[in-house]
């Protein structure tokens, strides 16, 4: 099952030194000019989870395995994208392929470094990218729904069944708002609608503010404007100087640790943007564990048990029986899966079970 998070923005932010420093990389060309990024890089990174050394600790597991997520570096934006200004065409093709968008805003201020508007304004430029997404998914849905309109005329019980999500979508774009408000407006049968049209604006979005190194702890103004904007909007916000992060992520853990602290960081900015791309997707985690290995799952919140154990091997799902469940402050708490069944914490749960975050997990199939 793999997620793909987007990072985006206009050209000149520090898309390319964030995606070097999540991958640990130089595989994208960070540097001082426009589309430097022309083909789209993709990473995939482990996404921190300090529970899993406790589970591995407490059932002396061989191994540690995180779950992973991936990021895509995709080339700079500039004004005019919908109608295929710079490399608009390409742009617009990447980010239908990706499941979130990262969007990395400029919020420092650098003479050294251009800005392709030539001022540090990060509200207007989220503005310019978001416009350029609403402009392109306007056309292609007005283009789309004459036929749709049609078709539901003839009672046509596709249409009928999508014509009122794209009704509503196109409202909501001529008024100049994303698609991705209907995120929280539709129901499940909606929501696959929404999906299959493929709008660029139906990605949920984290900003990301990337500031300078003495601001990284703080943020600061420019980054508390941004965070107005994604509150007036239900997004998320993330401050970071990927300058640090690019530091970091070449240090040994130790000498990272320090280095943090003397910033007065308790961890790498990071770890922050790899969770919060991960709740963007509302994806949770679940565990296996043993002597062999402590592994992380990821699914979506509101699996059921056996579509988890599907996860592991279609097999698992296929031959489902129960699932002996353990949450994961009960294992951690009582030292485990015997003093957790003696405590009777461990409970078999049936197919019908939708699986929390932090579940500890032992699945019984059938071959």
């Amino acid at each position: 099952m793999g997620f793909k998070c987007g990072i985006v923005g206009l050209p000149n932010v520090g898309k390319s030194t964030l995606f070097n420093a999540l991958t640990r990389t130089a595989a994208a060309q960070a540097a001082n000019y426009p589309f430097c990024t022309i083909e789209p890089n993709t990473g995939e990174v482990a996404v921190p989870d300090p529970r899993m050394e406790k589970i591995a600790a407490i059932t002396k597991s061989k191994g540690i395995i995180p779950t992973r997520i991936s990021f895509v570096d995709i080339a700079g934006l500039v004004r005019g994208a919908s109608k295929g200004e710079g490399l608009g065409n390409q742009f617009l093709a990447n980010i239908r392929e990706v499941d979130a968008i990262v969007h990395v805003l400029r919020c420092f201020e650098d003479d050294d470094i251009t800005h392709v508007e030539g001022r540090i304004d990060p509200v207007a430029d989220a503005e310019t990218v978001e416009t350029e997404l609403m402009l392109s998914d306007l056309e292609s849905l007005e283009r789309r729904i004459v036929q749709f309109r049609k078709r539901a005329t003839g009672k046509d019980k596709e249409a009928t069944t999508v014509l009122p999500v794209m009704e509503r979508a196109l409202e909501l774009l001529q008024a100049g708002k994303p698609t991705r408000l209907l995120l929280t407006e539709l129901d499940p049968e909606g929501l696959r609608i929404l999906r299959d049209l493929n709008l660029l604006t139906s990605h949920p979005v984290l900003y990301v503010c990337n500031v300078a190194e003495g601001d990284a702890a703080t943020g600061n103004a420019y980054s508390a404007a941004v965070e107005k904007m994604a509150a007036a909007q239900g997004a998320g916000t993330v401050v970071i100087s990927a300058a640090i992060e690019a530091e970091v992520a070449q240090l040994p853990d130790d000498d990272a640790r320090e280095f943090l602290a003397d910033m007065g960081l308790e961890e790498p900015g990071l770890n922050k943007v790899i969770r919060a791309g991960y709740a963007l997707l509302h994806l949770i985690t679940y565990f296996t564990a043993g002597p062999k290995e402590t592994r992380a799952w990821t699914i979506e919140k509101g699996t059921k048990a056996p579509q988890a154990a599907g996860v592991i091997h279609t097999d698992f799902e296929r031959g489902f029986i129960r699932a002996q469940t353990i949450g994961y402050e009960d294992f951690v708490t009582l030292g485990g899966e015997v003093a957790a069944k003696e405590a009777g914490k461990a409970r078999d749960e049936g197919k019908d079970y939708v699986v929390q975050d932090g579940d500890v997990m032992l699945f019984r199939f059938n071959t």
